[in-house]
């Protein structure tokens, strides 16, 4: 009888056979960013014949999601395959086929909160990357402190009359559909009274108009409601109940953001300092030697993190407080990790369009979205290690 590690050894042959014949060579070995990556969507475009048909191969195999459950438009895979499938990806350095907020937070939260309706709906067209998703959280008064929201879901029978605004929607401008968080309660505690609902951009008064970015790009906008009827069917979980799928969805939110920390697709801080400087350029300069090292242990030592984060997950596991501590430690190592490429390359990395300079100008964004890096410094301090406020 063959034991679990036989069959996990015979599965990852497998999946290596699997992904040496399916993955083309022009997506592997291939710098990725938010811009150049798959979203999918009702408008959605490949960028080239190759990744596109990565893409479909992947997600036939239900891979885009793999852990996701079959009826679902998942691969069905426990968390030790799953893992095989991401280290195999990692090993031919294979690009992401899909990027999706649908995978990273809100199908999670449907798993959990969703109705057995509302799973059969949406999740299959996230795995397909038929419909893009838009996060709505932050408003201009709601932003560290989110359940200050303000924005209005008035019950109106069979619908929701919504009536507010976001701020810093990830691409609203672009997505098909936005989960959001809304006060359906007003009397109640600010915690309270908070429903989440799902909401089609294209319907009749929502408006994103996109924010230009230092970078010079526009990965963000401001979503507008103005009396937008939303099905009772588009209400997730329970009514004036939503403060708990939110939290729920963060950690999700947090936990990948920190995955940033695990290392970045293309040419590593250690391979550019040998092409820059050489091996006897190096061996005369013990600051960035030790700079490089201290890089290098962070990236292995937040690998180990989120991967150990992920096993807690599938196991029901999870410490609250485990993805304000990767999301902290992982962003901000990433703002360490680009700051010293753009100092390798000098002038020549000063070019806006450049691949380094892209990320050194990105980098802090991750340090506020999903919570600023001084929110999880509170909740650790107050909630994991019960400090009292200054």
């Amino acid at each position: 009888m063959a034991s679990h590690d036989d069959d996990l050894s015979g599965f990852r042959e497998e999946v290596r056979q699997w992904l040496e014949q399916n993955c083309p060579p022009s997506a592997r070995n291939v710098p990725q960013n938010a811009d150049n990556s798959f979203w999918g969507g009702r408008n959605a475009v490949h960028g080239n014949e190759d990744r596109k048909l990565w893409f479909e191969r992947m997600a036939q195999r239900g891979w885009t999601v793999p852990s996701w459950p079959q009826r679902y438009g998942g691969g069905g895979l426990d968390a030790s395959q799953a893992r095989i499938l991401a280290e195999e990806m990692r090993r031919i350095d294979a690009v992401n086929p899909l990027q999706s907020l649908g995978i990273m937070m809100l199908g999670p939260a449907l798993l959990e909160f969703g109705s057995e309706e509302q799973k059969l709906e949406h999740l299959p067209k996230i795995a397909r990357g038929e419909i893009r998703w838009a996060q709505g959280y932050s408003e201009p008064g709601a932003g560290s402190d989110l359940a200050s929201l303000q924005t209005r879901a008035e019950d109106c029978g069979d619908h929701f009359l919504v009536n507010g605004q976001k701020i810093w929607t990830t691409y609203g401008h672009k997505c098909d559909m936005i989960f959001t968080l809304v006060r359906t309660d007003p009397q109640a505690p600010k915690h309270q009274g908070i429903s989440f609902l799902l909401i089609d951009m294209a319907d009749p008064g929502v408006e994103a108009r996109p924010i230009r970015q230092l970078s010079g790009n526009e990965n963000f906008s401001e979503t507008f409601f103005t009396d937008v009827r939303v099905p009772k069917a588009n209400l997730v979980g329970v009514i004036n109940r939503g403060w708990d799928v939110a939290k729920y969805l963060l950690t999700f939110e947090r936990t990948t953001m920190g995955s940033s920390g695990s290392g970045a697709q293309g040419e590593g801080l250690d391979q550019a300092a040998l092409r820059l400087f050489g091996r006897e350029g190096l061996a005369r300069e013990p600051g960035l030697r030790q700079e490089i090292a201290e890089v290098l242990i962070g990236t292995w030592s937040a690998r180990i993190a989120g991967q150990r984060l992920f096993d807690q997950g599938k196991a029901g596991a999870i410490s609250p407080f485990s993805p304000s501590v990767l999301k902290l430690l992982a962003t901000e190592l990433d703002t360490r990790r680009t700051r010293a490429m753009m100092a390798l390359g000098g002038f020549d990395h000063l070019d806006p369009g450049g691949s380094a300079a892209y990320k050194w100008l990105d980098a802090p964004t991750n340090c506020i979205a999903g919570g600023s890096n001084e929110i999880q410094l509170n909740i650790l301090s107050k909630r994991a290690l019960g400090l009292p406020e200054a």
